[in-house]
């Protein structure tokens, strides 16, 4: 505890000598991450493959080009984004400017998970040193070679008196959480989550947690074989070829009309048949204890049963093959645990609109996808559904725009980033209001008497004109 306590202390001391909050500091830490990112960019490969056994282009995709694209977005816009806003000052106080400030909240603390160990890692602590931050990333311990990784080359080029990397198992994360920190940002277990939570509560530190959930999948029909192709495709490919489903945004399980769900699944099969044609194309589950995490959600003979595709298991190679289940039942572990992992149930209704109700008897996901071209049916899922975020006739790419907020809401977490979003979750934003002394009100001082409380009431009406009838001693 001790050696945090000292790296704690140094932090504090760089960020009161008020170095990060210079603009060309900054630019030159988000610089320095881009310059990691392309002169290690086979490193990163190499790393991500070791841990979980990703192909170079999947990790291109959804790691490193994507980090590359969100930091030169914000080099591009820092100055904007630092730059103080305008507010609108009441005309009563005239002469008078309202500002709002974003400053940094100091030192923060970053925890990243093991199924997106570069992006999960970078992408907030691109945002945190934009803001201005002193920063401590701790990475997941179940991607060890992307957190060595990150231990060995964060400090060579970015500033190591202001970003520090701490390697450990849980032990080092609740020494962390003993320390007062600015801020903490969360990514993974909803378990692990409340424990963070709970410990934070002690100095009052402000948190934001990014956790999983079941992200429902609403596949209305579709008449053109193309459209329902492309559909496919995407929602194969959101499923299955972003870290073999073990992402919190990826698809959890299908909704369906009964009569469309043998189409759709004959689609499935083909394309996903198509996708994964050698091993590589699919990243393997992270470790034995996940293996047998996933193994068990088949071991139920009800659960067996409705696999309609695949369900083969390899505990040598820790993989498990893309795999489909028709209507498993509800009360199964399947359908009431996060899948994290590449088994995919398909639910059916009677009407695809009989799903929003399924999707509201569910804790709010991260979020909902939907694939039609009924605009009634998008208007009803936005405006009678709560999730963290909607995409419809896609999967899992709103998580690549950076002008959109990424995050949870209920129990699927709280706090939005990516873009500016991450900017302004480590700024704190500084309310001034400055006056002159040229004009003094004696109405808002007592003693009070009602003439005073009529002048009170015309201000906050606005009512300006009688305000300075009042003001001239002339009545209505």
């Amino acid at each position: 505890m001790g050696r945090f306590h000292e790296s704690l202390g140094s932090l504090q001391e760089v960020r009161e000598s008020g170095r990060t909050k210079d603009l060309a500091w900054r630019r030159s830490q988000l610089r320095g991450l881009l310059r990691l990112l392309t002169e290690k960019e086979d490193d990163i490969f190499g790393v991500l493959h070791d841990d979980l056994g990703k192909h170079r282009a999947e990790s291109y995709r959804d790691e490193l080009g994507l980090l590359v694209k969100s930091v030169n977005h914000t080099l591009r816009n820092l100055e904007k984004w630092a730059a103080p806003e305008k507010a609108q000052a009441p005309l009563v106080s005239f002469p008078a400017t309202a500002l709002v400030v974003p400053e940094p909240l100091g030192v923060v603390l970053i925890f990243s998970c093991w199924n997106l160990p570069l992006g999960l890692a970078l992408e907030p602590l691109s945002g945190a040193l934009a803001a201005g931050n002193a920063v401590v990333v701790k990475p997941s311990e179940l991607a060890p070679y992307t957190a060595a990784f990150l231990a060995a080359n964060i400090p060579r080029y970015l500033d190591p008196r202001a970003v520090k990397v701490v390697l450990g198992g849980p032990e080092v994360g609740e020494q962390l959480m003993e320390l007062r920190w600015d801020k903490v940002l969360f990514t993974g277990s909803a378990r692990v989550g409340r424990t963070i939570l709970t410990k934070a509560a002690k100095h009052l530190t402000p948190v934001v947690l990014e956790l999983g959930s079941k992200c429902p999948c609403i596949v209305d029909q579709l008449y053109s074989k193309r459209d329902r192709q492309i559909a496919v495709n995407r929602m194969a490919g959101a499923k299955w070829s972003v870290c073999a489903g073990q992402a919190c945004a990826a698809i959890d399980y299908i909704l369906v009309e009964e009569k469309f769900a043998p189409i759709l699944i004959g689609l499935l099969k083909s394309t996903v048949k198509r996708f994964t044609t050698t091993p590589e194309c699919m990243a393997r589950i992270l470790n034995a204890k996940h293996f047998q995490r996933l193994s068990n959600f088949l071991v139920d003979d009800k659960v067996a049963a409705s696999v309609v595709h695949g369900g083969s298991v390899n505990p040598k190679t820790l993989t498990i093959e893309p795999t489909i289940l028709l209507n498993p039942p509800l009360h199964s572990d399947i359908m009431t645990e996060e899948i994290f992992g590449p088994l995919l149930p398909i639910i059916t209704v009677k009407k695809i609109e009989d799903s929003i109700k399924f999707v509201n008897s569910m804790p709010k996901p991260l979020a909902i996808y939907a694939f039609t071209k009924n605009e009634k049916l998008k208007h009803q899922i936005i405006d009678e559904t709560s999730s963290g975020s909607v995409t419809f006739n896609d999967a899992i790419v709103q998580y690549a725009v950076e002008g959109l907020p990424f995050g949870g809401v209920g129990e699927s977490g709280f706090g939005q980033y990516h873009g500016k979003y991450t900017f302004e979750l480590f700024s704190h934003k500084k309310a001034v209001f400055k006056r002159s002394f040229l004009i003094e009100f004696m109405f808002r001082y007592p003693p009070w008497d009602d003439t005073k409380t009529e002048m009170l009431r015309r201000v906050y009406n606005t009512n300006y004109i009688l305000l300075l009838l009042g003001l001239l001693g002339l009545r209505r």
